[in-house]
């Protein structure tokens, strides 16, 4: 089976006097249905590895598929188009647009793919909110609610265009603990009752391992490189 993401020995380097390693030779794939977990210390290079597997950066070297599919020659607007479609993401804040509602902030990557007419759009982004337990505030502006009911909002957002997988950054570290408890399981089910012929998959950084140890497969990262994967 072709794995959803491969990362075929990608290292980024950033420039400067001192040069400076990010990433150092990973070679990382996962499967369709599967929820993994990047962890490891402050600065060993999480999150810049999720934005490399997300195409968000560009390798110094090797390079990642999406779906089989080689990436290190697309430009940059082929590279947005198979973002937009492919993959979507959930980030630590929510970055929902404050003067839309739950409802328009979900719709926008709809608009950006322009595969839908507007009735399509709302009907999809009320059915996604509603599968979140969030119909109730489908029409509400961000500063009407919670921070755990905007981050489902995200969430949300980030299934929009339906796509193969999922790449969230610390999408629990703003929420209490009640919070949190809902958004991994709201993660969880996503994976576990996306359909046989439409499994997705998740990768999660975080720094909370007791979230890490809910996921299938932990990655653990160090000065830029897998160290472990206990499990």
């Amino acid at each position: 089976m072709t794995p959803l993401i491969e990362a075929r020995g990608i290292t980024r380097i950033i420039d400067g006097v001192t040069p400076t390693t990010l990433v150092a030779g990973i070679d990382f794939s996962m499967a369709a249905g599967e929820f993994v977990a990047i962890t490891g210390p402050s600065g060993s290079g999480k999150s810049s590895l999720l934005y490399l597997l997300g195409l968000l950066d560009i390798p110094t070297q090797g390079e990642v598929l999406v779906n089989g599919r080689p990436t290190r020659d697309l430009d940059e607007e082929a590279r947005a188009a198979m973002r937009l479609s492919q993959l979507g993401f959930v980030f630590q804040f929510h970055f929902l647009l404050p003067e839309f509602s739950a409802m328009e902030n979900v719709m926008l990557p709809m608009r950006a793919l322009g595969k839908r007419s507007e009735a399509q759009m709302r009907k999809r982004a009320f059915e996604i909110l509603d599968s979140l337990g969030l119909a109730d505030h489908a029409f509400k502006r961000p500063d009407q609610m919670s921070g755990g009911q905007r981050q489902r909002v995200a969430i949300a957002r980030s299934l929009a265009n339906d796509p193969l997988v999922i790449l969230a950054d610390e999408p629990t570290g703003n929420l209490d603990t009640h919070s949190s408890a809902q958004v991994l399981a709201i993660m969880r089910g996503i994976v576990d009752s996306s359909r046989d012929s439409d499994r997705k998959a998740i990768v999660i950084v975080t720094h909370d391992l007791d979230l890490a140890a809910k996921a299938d497969r932990r990655v653990h990262i160090v000065d830029g490189k897998i160290a472990a994967t206990p499990y």
